[in-house]
């Protein structure tokens, strides 16, 4: 494993454990300790990023998508954190607002997404802004901007609360079933459309 995909693992991890501290504290579950959770996902992004490279020498594949996957799951937890913190600021967790808020936090996600997938895990390194392949991201993302906004808007506020879930609860649950549908489509579009090569 080269010494960069050690760094950058190490940094995702701990990116990963602060969007998780927003979900957790916007949600009301009390985790001991925690603030330790920054602590606790860079080793195991790591770890992850060490088995999926033992995996990859034999079928680069196995080492983009564990890529792909680690990059993925901070995009989650950016969307999820960033909604998170849109609902705890303005106090508003269904209805117009949001979708709203689930857009910005998508887009944002995304941007995040483009720029870890282009530069680290495709290794597509050129200095120059390519206007074709960042109009290609900006085709694919708005299919899962749609399908994005669209499930969890669905499970939202059409569906609504279930099982006596809080809102804020209810509304991470919507957004998270979004990605999951999402995630396929990100995946095989970034690799055979946007990143191919």
């Amino acid at each position: 494993m080269e010494k960069k995909d050690k760094i950058i693992s190490i940094i995702i991890g701990f990116l990963i454990g602060v969007f998780f501290f927003i979900i957790l504290k916007n949600i009301g579950i009390e985790i001991p300790h925690s603030w330790l959770l920054p602590i606790i996902f860079s080793p195991l992004a790591l770890l992850g990023m060490f088995i999926v490279s033992l995996l990859g020498k034999k079928f680069l594949i196995f080492l983009q998508a564990g890529k792909f996957l680690l990059v993925g799951a901070l995009n989650t937890f950016i969307d999820l954190g960033i909604l998170n913190a849109l609902m705890w600021l303005s106090g508003i967790s269904s209805g117009i607002w949001f979708p709203v808020f689930k857009g910005i936090s998508f887009l944002i996600a995304t941007l995040n997404s483009y720029f870890w997938n282009k530069h680290w895990t495709f290794e597509k390194r050129k200095k120059v802004f390519a206007k074709k392949e960042f109009s290609k991201f900006l085709a694919v993302t708005s299919v899962g901007l749609f399908l994005n906004i669209g499930i969890a808007s669905l499970v939202v506020n059409t569906i609504g609360p279930q099982f006596g879930i809080t809102k804020e609860l209810w509304a991470t649950i919507g957004a998270l079933s979004a990605t999951l549908f999402a995630w396929v489509w990100n995946f095989l579009s970034s690799k055979f459309i946007v990143f191919k090569g």
